[in-house]
C-alpha cells in the first residue's frame, strides 16, 4: 500500500467565503489527494483545512494553497478571536499509513523549504521537525503574532529555518512541522464574560498546572453572545475529550456559569469518540470490538 500523510493547515481567513473557497480548490479534484473536511469560523477568521494523500502530492498541494494564501490574505487588515502569525499560520504533517513521524518529518522540512524558495516566506519548524527546544511549543512560535515579528525576528533565537529573516509584509510567517494527531476541541459558556474563559482556560492547560496534554485559551463569541474555552488536545489517549469537558465543567461551577455546548473542529480519531462515550454511557469493557461498522 502506499503511504499515506495528512496535512491540518490553517490559514487566516474565515470571513470570505470566496477567498475560503479559492485556498480549498488546491485541495479538490487533485490525483493521490482527499480533501476529508474544511471548517471556517466568523469570530477566529480563521479556516482549517483536513486532507490526506501520498506525500508527493501533499506536498504539491500545499504549496499550491500556500501561493493563494500568500496572494489572497493581507495580515495588514486582519482582525479576529485566534492568534495567528501568518496568513498560513501552521502547517502539520501527520503520519497515518505507511510511514512515521521522521519519515512526516522530512516532508514537512522539505514543504518549508519550498514555501521560503518560492514566496520569501519565513519558516520556523515546531513539534516533531522544531530545531531547537524552544521552538517546539507553537505557542511560543506564535507569540507576538504577526504584529510582533519584526521585533522577535530580530533576536537570534528566533531567526527563521527557512527563507528571509524579516517578516513577509502582508503574509507574516508560518510554522510548519511534524506531529502526531491532536483533537481541536472546543467547549462554549453561557457567559459574556471573556475574562471567565481566560480564567478557566488557564486552569485547565499543562502550562498552568492542568491537563498533561492540553493547550487551552478563552474566546470570544461575539455572534453567539458567548464565550469559549478553545483547546488543542495533543494526546488523545492520555487526555481526554471527557477530562477536559469535566474539568472546564468544574472550573466554570464556581463562576455560576454552565457549559452551553461543545464544538470539534476538523476530524477526531474514533478511539476519542468511543472513549468519551465509554464515559458518560457508564459502559464497562467496551472496545472497538462492539462498533457495528467495525465488524462490516
Amino acid at each position: 500500500m502506499n503511504p499515506i500523510i495528512e496535512c491540518v493547515p490553517n490559514f487566516s481567513e474565515g470571513r470570505d467565503l470566496e477567498k475560503v473557497e479559492r485556498i480549498v480548490d488546491a485541495f479538490r479534484a487533485k490525483e493521490n489527494i482527499k480533501l476529508l473536511d474544511y471548517s471556517n469560523d466568523k469570530d477566529h477568521n480563521r479556516m482549517v483545512v483536513t486532507a490526506i494523500g501520498e506525500p508527493e502530492a501533499m506536498k504539491a498541494a500545499v504549496i499550491e494553497a500556500v501561493g493563494i494564501a500568500v496572494k489572497e490574505i493581507d495580515l495588514t487588515r486582519h482582525e479576529g478571536q485566534h492568534p495567528r502569525m501568518g496568513a498560513v499560520d501552521v502547517i502539520p504533517f501527520i503520519p497515518v499509513r505507511g510511514l512515521n513521524v521522521q519519515e512526516a518529518d522530512a516532508l514537512a522540512k522539505a514543504v518549508g523549504q519550498s514555501i521560503a524558495d518560492v514566496y520569501a516566506l519565513p519558516v520556523f519548524l515546531y513539534e516533531q521537525s522544531a530545531s531547537a527546544e524552544h521552538r517546539r511549543n507553537l505557542a511560543a512560535v506564535r507569540k507576538g503574532e504577526f504584529e510582533g515579528l519584526t521585533e522577535k525576528m530580530k533576536l537570534p533565537e528566533w531567526k527563521p529555518d527557512f527563507g528571509p529573516a524579516e517578516r513577509h509584509p502582508t503574509a507574516g510567517a508560518v510554522a510548519v512541522g511534524a506531529r502526531m494527531p491532536l483533537i481541536a476541541f472546543n467547549v462554549n459558556l453561557n457567559t459574556t464574560k471573556w475574562e471567565i474563559a481566560d480564567k478557566i482556560a488557564k486552569k485547565v492547560r499543562f502550562l498552568g498546572g492542568g491537563l498533561r496534554f492540553c493547550k487551552a485559551m478563552g474566546v470570544e463569541l461575539k455572534e453567539q453572545q458567548m464565550v469559549q474555552v478553545s483547546m488543542n488536545l495533543t494526546d488523545y489517549t492520555k487526555t481526554s475529550i471527557y477530562q477536559a469537558v469535566e474539568m472546564i465543567r468544574f472550573e466554570a461551577r464556581r463562576y455560576g456559569v454552565s457549559v452551553a455546548g461543545c464544538e470539534l473542529i476538523g476530524l477526531v480519531p474514533l478511539q476519542a469518540v468511543i472513549d468519551t462515550a465509554s464515559y458518560y454511557l457508564g459502559l464497562e469493557d467496551f472496545s472497538m470490538k462492539q462498533i457495528l461498522e467495525m465488524r462490516l
